[in-house]
């Protein structure tokens, strides 16, 4: 039998969850801090880049579409497999619609290291909604940490007229605070059941990644 949280009354239950209030919204503040310090890092000057797109060709700056910041997620790609990145497949499919960034002056891309016709196919086979880009014929990838055989990536960019500045990059679990999916396991009395977690014994436990959704189960849910 699995087991389970203590029952207490009512009152006790209202002083943990109090404490545990209180630890909240300290992280709050302190995410609230980092936000304000991310918004006054300095910024990097780009390269004309000239990616692939559905169309053909298209200039970095072009991807802005006439927006002034641009996020960019570098999407893992293994050459000549039939399914990618299971946690980018993931994480790029649970954004079914971004228009709120509109009225911010922003816009959301997927950009590979893929070519161009395998990454748009692969983009219909599981149901993806946002623009993709290719990055195999152009340095850009490299030159934002998401190289060729490397490891997915998050950047954003700010536009001037003509001219891209890079400024904002993470990677690895720094991408896990802007999905929505664990913020909702994590509120679960049993979590993400993972056995690198800190959970009470007996709590039910498996090894990382097992219970994520592979990419042809994301496909079955979002695809065509």
């Amino acid at each position: 039998m699995t087991a389970l949280p203590p029952v207490v009354d009512a009152e006790q239950w209202r002083r943990d969850l109090d404490a545990l209030r209180a630890r909240e919204k300290a992280a709050t503040r302190e995410l609230d801090a980092i936000a304000a310090q991310r918004r006054r890092l300095p910024m990097v000057r780009m390269p004309d880049y000239t990616l692939e797109g559905a169309e053909g060709p298209v200039r970095l700056v072009d991807i802005f579409d006439g927006k002034s910041q641009l996020i960019v997620y570098n999407h893992m790609w293994f050459p000549d497999k039939e399914w990618q990145c299971p946690g980018c497949t993931g994480f790029t499919a649970q954004f079914t619609r971004l228009e709120f960034l509109a009225p911010y002056d922003a816009r959301f891309v997927i950009v590979t290291q893929g070519p161009i016709d395998q990454a748009l196919a692969y983009k219909q086979r599981v149901g993806n909604q946002f623009p993709w880009y290719s990055t195999a014929n152009s340095p850009f990838g490299a030159d934002v940490d998401a190289p060729p055989g490397g490891s997915f990536a998050l950047n954003v960019f700010l536009r001037d007229g003509d001219t891209v500045y890079r400024t904002w990059f993470t990677t690895s679990r720094g991408i896990e605070q802007l999905t929505h999916t664990f913020a909702l396991i994590d509120t679960l009395p049993y979590g993400r059941q993972e056995d690198w977690q800190d959970s009470p014994t007996g709590w039910p436990q498996s090894p990382a990644y097992s219970r994520w959704p592979s990419s042809k189960e994301v496909a079955a849910t979002y695809g065509p």
